[in-house]
């Protein structure tokens, strides 16, 4: 079997071979670093989610499925994994850690760190929120892009935009 990288999903029976994992790495791995990298803002972390993915493929090819292009897989899988990685209590005590000064409490002064203060916030929200609001505010996708990424109608994703949105208002009343 081919690995298919056209915008064209493949059967639900459709499983990859190793081969078509490795093509697969070797033509979207720097994508899925790249995605990593700017949701989790540290290198070592999105080099352990490149890898979880790709190893997660080996072990299990027909997760992949092909009801969508491996691209879009790949990107949704990327963003749920570095989501799940934003909400372990690991990656929250370095955060927490990085917004503590040298005595408890007291507020760094570069703590002003958009990324640092927009991951705290992903981290409260609710995933499929999260999920469809790093989509549209972050990469600028279209509601019809995100439809495609999410396997939902373009009306179900301006619904899920609304509901981020009223979230976020809501959290800033708190």
């Amino acid at each position: 079997m081919r690995l298919q990288t056209s915008e064209e999903p493949r059967p639900p029976e459709y499983g990859l071979t190793p081969a078509d994992i490795e093509r697969a790495y070797r033509s979207h791995g720097h994508l899925v670093l790249r995605r990593a990298q700017v949701l989790l803002g540290n290198e070592a972390e999105a080099q352990e989610v490149l890898q979880e993915i790709f190893m997660a493929l080996l072990r299990d090819p027909a997760s992949f499925g092909g009801r969508a292009a491996m691209t879009t897989w790949l990107y949704r899988v990327t963003t749920n994994r570095c989501l799940n990685r934003m909400r372990n209590s690991k990656t929250r005590q370095r955060l927490l850690d990085e917004q503590m000064g040298p005595e408890l409490g007291e507020p760094r002064q570069d703590s002003a760190d958009t990324w640092t203060v927009a991951r705290q916030f992903l981290d409260r929200m609710p995933d499929e929120l999260a999920q469809v609001l790093v989509l549209h505010a972050v990469d600028g996708m279209t509601h019809k892009e995100i439809s495609d990424v999410l396997g939902c109608s373009r009306r179900q994703v301006g619904n899920l935009i609304e509901r981020a949105q009223a979230w976020a208002r809501a959290q800033e009343l708190e």
